[in-house]
């Protein structure tokens, strides 16, 4: 440690006495030359006089403070004034002792020493494992990043399978549910695919997602004819990885049904996804189109899986599932906790 005192008596007895409660002691006797001798070596620690000619206590304090990675000040004043040491604790000081006659005094310093060392080590120990968590967490994002391009890559494989076997297929029944699970499997893939390229590992813009989703329904269903196109109106929502999953099933299966029964008897028309958050906080998902409208006895056409799988997912994400019809159209609507 190093003492800065221009007293010289007190500097030598400070030394043997810190020496003789296990302290290796250098010191200064002006503020000039302590904070020369603190840029030239390490000390692990620097104690302080206030009253000193030149350079008092508070600006060496400053210039030593100003010294790259300075190590921790104890101040010692030569009264209890209250302003002094206050004046001392803003400036960087971690501690304050008042000078005494006797032991007391070298006690009080030991003491402080003590403490101000401990309070370095456990701010070290605290970096140190700060550092080592950032790292952990930087290694685990960079592995489920991997994760995600690998599901990503394999259900982008397992969606060729299916479609290949669709293509197969002379049954059109046959071809209409495997297109079906094709597009299933594509929603997941989409989480996963933007999980790999987002800043986060757990969430995921659900507005971009569906962008990219209902393009693709776009591009897969406007080769058949039966609509004139899959549109989004979105505003920005992020949500956690597994609910935009089953948000993604759901459009995916309206869109569909959409596609197959809504336009079934009369000229194309549009097929509308759309995105908000309610004034209370919740998220609201539409699909919409102006076709048919639902038969009137409300039963689902087809196999009702799609409408199965619907509301498994609305369950799942513990919100609401619900239809009206407008003046022309079916309007589906999910509301759930944002």
């Amino acid at each position: 440690m190093l003492y800065i005192d221009d007293d010289e008596g007190l500097r030598r007895l400070v030394a043997r006495a810190m020496a003789r409660r296990g302290y290796e002691v250098a010191t200064a006797g002006d503020g000039a030359s302590g904070v020369a001798m603190a840029r030239e070596r390490r000390f692990d620690l620097i104690a302080i006089d206030h009253y000193m000619p030149g350079l008092d206590g508070l600006e060496t304090l400053a210039q030593v403070q100003a010294l790259p990675d300075p190590p921790p000040v104890v101040y010692v004043t030569g009264s209890d004034e209250a302003p002094v040491a206050i004046a001392a604790l803003k400036s960087g000081a971690v501690d304050y002792v008042v000078k005494a006659v006797g032991d007391d005094f070298f006690d009080l310093l030991a003491q402080s020493f003590d403490a101000a060392l401990e309070k370095v080590r456990l701010a070290a120990a605290n970096a140190a494992i700060e550092r080592e968590l950032r790292e952990a967490n930087a290694r685990l994002e960079t592995l489920l990043r991997e994760v995600d391009h690998r599901v990503a890559n394999s259900l982008q494989l397992v969606s060729a399978f299916v479609n290949m076997q669709a293509m197969a297929t002379a049954d059109e029944g046959a071809r209409r549910a495997l297109a079906d699970t094709q597009h299933r499997i594509e929603a997941v893939a989409a989480v996963h695919r933007a999980l790999y390229t987002a800043d986060s590992a757990d969430s995921v813009a659900l507005d971009g997602y569906l962008a990219t989703l209902v393009e693709g329904l776009g591009q897969s269903y406007g080769a058949e004819r039966r609509v004139t196109g899959v549109t989004l109106d979105a505003e920005p929502v992020t949500v956690a990885a597994d609910r935009a999953v089953s948000i993604g099933i759901i459009v995916t299966e309206l869109v569909s049904n959409a596609v197959k029964y809504a336009y079934r008897e009369r000229d194309p028309g549009p097929v509308c996804v759309s995105l908000a958050r309610e004034a209370d906080g919740g998220i609201l998902v539409r699909v919409s189109d102006e076709g048919c409208g639902l038969p009137p006895d409300g039963a689902s056409e087809g196999t009702g899986l799609g409408m199965r799988v619907v509301q498994a997912m609305a369950r799942s994400l513990r919100g609401t599932f619900g239809s009206d019809t407008p003046p022309s159209g079916t309007c589906f609507s999910l509301r759930f906790a944002g």
